[in-house]
């Protein structure tokens, strides 16, 4: 008998929902708005995330079949708190006859690795880090911004270009080739025109979500500003590794890296080259990806396992995952 599954991947900016079997079919594929419980509540999270996934059983045509499985792995469920209130709450949906609720970053790192011993990296709009190893040891960090030691992440860094830009311009900062790069991304003569214009509501907030890229492109001009910004971000995410390596004691294993988020998915040289290099500086034997598939496919690959469905079936939810990502990209 056909045993079905349901993967979920919950980010900031938008859901994946996969609904597939055990023979690594996939059925459905749907995607929605962000649906992390941090940003919308646990109890609007809930709701469209019930929306999301009645869409995708409607699409894989599945009637009154109940998912054998369902993996869910939500951005802001950090804390073991916040796990085990999300947990019951999708208990409480009758979606499946088991499940398992994490964060997201958990299937960042399966989809990236089926090594046992492994560390993800997510930057995108925020940062986070996880690690396992092949004896079920975890390390994780708490991930809640500024508050816990947080630095970095798309939205920090396009703040950040855009308060060297502010500081440049009325001489209260060294100056920097991104006071003119975000005066021209805004269309206005100077810096303190979009200021005002943030201010007041006449260029939306959300136009500020992309500047992270014009950051990276003003450091790939040789600009010191932005280039030292850049540089600390590499130094951020080297740190997250090494630590979590060496709380796991993989500093001197060959062990995988999978780093993702729509950052560090770029590879931006300056980046990506200093963060290769800092993590190969600790851990020689370290072998760092980037992860170009979307997240929902290590939510996948984890219902494969935990129905033990054989390694046929993982390689042919890999390929289908793979295709439909690129024609996704091409559309």
């Amino acid at each position: 008998m056909t045993r079905y599954w349901l993967a979920v991947d919950g980010g900031n900016s938008k859901t994946d929902v996969l609904v597939g079997d055990d023979e690594g079919k996939v059925h459905s594929y749907v995607r929605g708005p962000g649906s992390s419980p941090q940003g919308l509540g646990l109890d609007h999270a809930m709701r469209l995330l019930d929306r999301l996934i009645t869409t995708a059983r409607e699409e894989a045509a599945l009637g009154e079949v109940m998912f054998e499985r369902a993996e869910l792995f939500l951005s802001g469920v950090d804390l073991p708190q916040e796990v085990a209130k999300a947990a019951a709450a999708v208990q409480a949906t009758g979606w499946a006859n088991s499940y398992r609720v994490e964060n997201d970053t958990f299937a960042l790192l399966r989809a990236g690795t089926d090594a046992p011993d492994a560390i993800a990296v997510v930057c995108g709009a925020g940062i986070n880090c996880v690690g396992r190893t092949r004896d079920g040891r975890t390390a994780r960090f708490p991930a809640l911004g500024t508050l816990s030691g947080d630095w970095g992440g798309g939205q920090h860094l396009g703040s950040l270009a855009m308060w060297h830009a502010a500081r440049a311009e009325d001489g209260r900062g060294p100056a920097t080739a991104l006071q003119q790069a975000v005066a021209r991304h805004f269309g206005a003569a100077t810096v303190a025109e979009v200021i005002v214009g943030v201010h007041l509501g006449m260029i939306a907030q959300e136009r500020l979500a992309n500047m992270s890229e014009l950051l990276f492109a003003v450091a790939a001009t040789g600009d010191e500003v932005a280039h030292r910004v850049v540089a600390r971000q590499a130094m951020e995410i080297v740190a997250l590794v090494t630590v979590a390596a060496n709380r796991l004691n993989l500093q001197d294993s060959d062990y995988a890296v999978v780093l993702g988020g729509g950052v560090l998915r770029a590879q931006h040289p300056l980046l990506d080259e200093a963060v290769r290099n800092g993590i190969g500086a600790h851990s020689p034997g370290a072998l760092v990806t980037v992860l170009t598939q979307p997240p929902v496919l290590g939510a996948g690959l984890f219902a494969l396992d935990s129905l033990e469905a054989t390694v046929e079936s993982h390689q042919a939810l890999r390929h289908l995952v793979a295709v439909f990502n690129q024609v996704s990209a091409a559309l």
